[in-house]
């Protein structure tokens, strides 16, 4: 099937679409049958992979304009936010800080610090991603910014590969958690997440408050998981005077690794006081990377750095919000939320929180995409829970934490996809199950013993 893969996608997407298309569905309107059609089509499309998502994504927003499923002002709504800005501003951001040198030179300095054994190459595998989780606002270039300083850990210490493959996992797995600590931790898709919370704003501030504390039990959780699934075939001795040698090798720290870290403190102090000056944290973002390039203050993205933005995700995420977004506007998620989910919803927490991550996984099992189940369990679950009278942010977030923290094979979380390979982090889908099927139980835990509670504590329920 490897090989068709994408042509039989290909058919059943559309197969599907012009059988829902055919079929008579009572209390749905005309819109909302061509969304649904449309949506189920597309997520099929991105779960089989039939060509680069980007396309596929393009195609959905360009059905829903040309059949006036809704005005394209709210197809295309994404552009008038600040989300977008956000994440081309973490793009640029993340290319400056990963081209000026500064996260490495932070790597090797906390490696020559901290590391000496393999159990403190995992804890440091994990503090640095919390580290550069406010630096750099993209999973991937941390990872492999990670992964580049840990080949020379690697090396250094002449770990046995089967040990290194350990290590090389441990980088990419550790994204997952801790990239949902803080907003911008993944600006690509936890402010995705935000945005479903409206009409309740949810910024920089708001979002560590609420996911802070559970991701970081998340995380740790993860880490004590690793040490104990993935025990060294050997004991690590770490060779701290090749970690010198690489130190030495950077030099002093660059005029242009010093403006990087101004503008990146300055940003990071922008988005803690958000909800004290009153900017919006896209449009912080976006200011920061600005301020980048421009002359003597800046000097650090060039004209080549938008080459770092990729448009083909952006479109992606059009896509995903106008999944909700209009299928809210057309009644579809109403309708879907009817149809296959219970009349009412559990009235006690833990019960409803274990549903909703049920449901998520299950979903997620199914369809791989994180974007592509956010935009079928969140709206589903806003409009199941509607008549509760609780927060919007508790079904957002905890449907989230399930579809984004799932993981059984590596196609479930591209986190874990990029880093698949001898030439990446080394690991296979093997690591990935022997990890992934034990933590799934682990995000029950997070939904009715870590989350719920603490949102009782702060006030959210």
């Amino acid at each position: 099937m490897g090989k068709n893969k994408g042509l039989i996608g290909l058919v059943l997407g559309t197969l599907l679409a012009l059988g829902i298309y055919a079929m008579d569905i009572q209390g749905l309107s005309h819109e909302g049958h061509l969304c649904l059609a449309f949506s189920l089509m597309t997520v099929v499309f991105w779960a089989f992979g039939i060509t680069q998502p980007g396309y596929t994504s393009g195609l959905y927003l360009l059905l829903l304009a040309v059949c006036n499923v809704a005005p394209t002002t709210l197809i295309f709504s994404t552009w008038t936010t600040s989300m977008m800005y956000l994440i081309i501003g973490a793009y640029l951001i993340a290319t400056a800080v990963r081209e000026s040198g500064l996260g490495e030179r932070i790597a090797y300095w906390y490696i020559a610090r901290y590391v000496s054994n393999f159990k403190s190459i995992i804890v440091s595998i994990f503090v640095l991603t919390f580290i550069l989780a406010l630096l750099i606002p993209h999973p991937w270039p941390r990872a492999f910014l990670i992964m580049s300083v840990m080949a020379v850990v690697i090396k250094s210490a002449h770990i046995p590969h089967e040990d290194a493959v350990k290590i090389g996992f441990s980088v990419f797995v550790a994204s997952i958690p801790v990239s949902m600590i803080f907003l911008t931790g993944d600006a690509s898709i936890n402010p995705l997440a935000a945005e479903s919370c409206a009409p309740e704003p949810v910024g920089w501030l708001k979002w560590f408050i609420v996911m802070g504390p559970p991701m970081i039990v998340a995380s740790i959780i993860t880490l004590f998981m690793i040490l104990i699934l993935f025990k060294p075939t050997k004991e690590v001795n770490v060779n701290k005077e090749e970690i010198d040698v690489k130190r030495r090798e950077l030099g002093p720290m660059t005029g242009k690794e010093k403006r990087t870290a101004f503008w990146v403190a300055l940003a990071i102090i922008l988005w803690l006081t958000d909800t004290i000056h009153g900017v919006d944290i896209g449009w912080v973002t976006l200011f920061i990377a600005v301020m980048m390039a421009m002359p003597k203050i800046g000097g650090i993205l060039t004209s080549k750095s938008w080459g770092g933005v990729p448009v083909q995700t952006l479109l992606f995420l059009t896509a995903a919000v106008a999944i909700g977004r209009v299928g809210g506007s057309t009644g579809m998620n109403a309708w879907i939320a009817q149809t296959l989910l219970p009349s009412s919803a559990p009235e006690n927490m833990f019960v409803l929180g274990a549903f909703i991550t049920l449901v998520a996984i299950i979903i997620h099992m199914i369809f791989g995409s994180v974007i592509a189940v956010m935009g079928i369990v969140i709206p589903a679950m806003l409009a199941f829970t509607s008549s509760m009278g609780i927060s919007s942010i508790i079904p957002v977030m905890i449907a989230y934490t399930a579809i984004n923290a799932h993981f059984i094979l590596p196609f479930h979380n591209l986190a874990m996809l990029v880093g698949m390979g001898e030439e990446n982090g080394m690991y296979s889908e093997k690591e990935c199950i022997r990890l992934g099927v034990p933590f799934t139980i682990v995000l029950f835990i997070l939904s009715c013993v870590v989350e719920l509670p603490w949102w009782k504590v702060i006030g959210l329920w």
